[in-house]
């Protein structure tokens, strides 16, 4: 029988988490069509598992269960928990930097304030 190393299991915990929370977030908040789900999912994907280790740990110690979980269940619940939350932060951030400005001074987009829906 093949064992498997403690790397391997936080990796696929980690993987699992990802995937989960970015169903979740899907299921939680229906996209408008088939572009805007597979660039949340893929946001979420590659949040669960950059950020899924750091935010496990901080979930873990923030609820004084750090010693009661393994790495691999800590892994899977950061990476559930940063895929689920990316596209809420990302929107918040975007909604920040549309309301000051900085979206249309930056990348050209957001509010045009001061002109008329037909100059656009």
């Amino acid at each position: 029988m093949t064992e498997i190393s403690e790397a391997a299991l936080v990796w696929f915990a980690k993987c699992s988490g990802a995937v989960i929370g970015s169903a979740v977030s899907l299921a939680y908040l229906l996209p408008a069509g088939r572009r805007e789900a597979a660039i949340r999912f893929a946001v979420g994907l590659t949040c669960g598992l950059v950020f899924g280790g750091a935010a496990g740990v901080k979930i873990a110690r923030e609820l004084a269960i750090e010693k009661a979980i393994g790495p691999a269940e800590t892994a899977l619940v950061g990476a559930a928990a940063a895929s689920l939350f990316a596209w809420w932060a990302l929107g918040i951030a975007i909604r920040t930097l549309a309301d000051r400005g900085w979206l249309r001074l930056i990348w050209g987009l957001g509010e045009h304030k001061g002109t008329d829906d037909a100059d656009r």
